[in-house]
């Protein structure tokens, strides 16, 4: 399976290519972009691996990682989606991770939440998932922000070699299952 497109009235969220890399790898070896995911910026071996990984995800798990393209300026302003990364934590074993992440430059626009709103539609209504769980460090208050605007409920707290976590879960409505 290969991702879907899916177009919101700001973004096209499209699957991960080759087209997408370089702003990918010069994203992630900015230390704002991971401040509150992992802490160090990512070398391009690093962001490779995990650029292949997010697109991987599609025809293993039938869900997986998009990027996120601004319809005005065709620029790549961030990436996310569902994942399952076995992280070892006991909460997210047998559930989708729900995860973003948006260039500096694109901070406080409201594309997060319209990017993970217009994603989960798609985990409800096509995919047929029936929860989905997300982390987050316990500092990112704009991520924990959006969780909430997206409906995750926070439910638990761990530690992960990301940092001290809150973890969130989110069931689809009851006219979406």
């Amino acid at each position: 399976m290969i991702a879907p497109t899916i177009n919101t009235e700001r973004l096209s969220i499209q699957p991960m290519s080759l087209a997408h890399w370089e702003k990918y790898a010069t994203a992630w070896a900015d230390p704002r972009m991971t401040e509150f995911i992992g802490g160090e910026p990512r070398s391009r071996n690093v962001s490779w691996g995990k650029f292949l990984a997010g697109a991987g995800l599609w025809p293993v798990l039938g869900y997986g990682y998009w990027s996120f393209i601004e319809r005005a300026s065709g620029a790549m302003v961030g990436t996310g989606g569902l994942a399952k990364f076995e992280r070892g934590m006991p909460e997210l074993e047998v559930f989708p991770e729900a995860g973003w992440a948006f260039v500096p430059e694109a901070w406080g626009k409201g594309y997060a939440t319209e990017a993970m709103a217009a994603i989960l539609a798609w985990a409800d209504n096509e995919a047929g998932l029936t929860e989905v769980r997300c982390i987050i460090d316990r500092e990112n208050a704009a991520s924990h922000n959006v969780a909430r605007k997206l409906g995750f409920e926070k439910f638990a707290e761990s530690q992960d070699n990301i940092g001290d976590l809150f973890i969130y879960r989110r069931e689809p409505s009851p006219t979406q299952r």
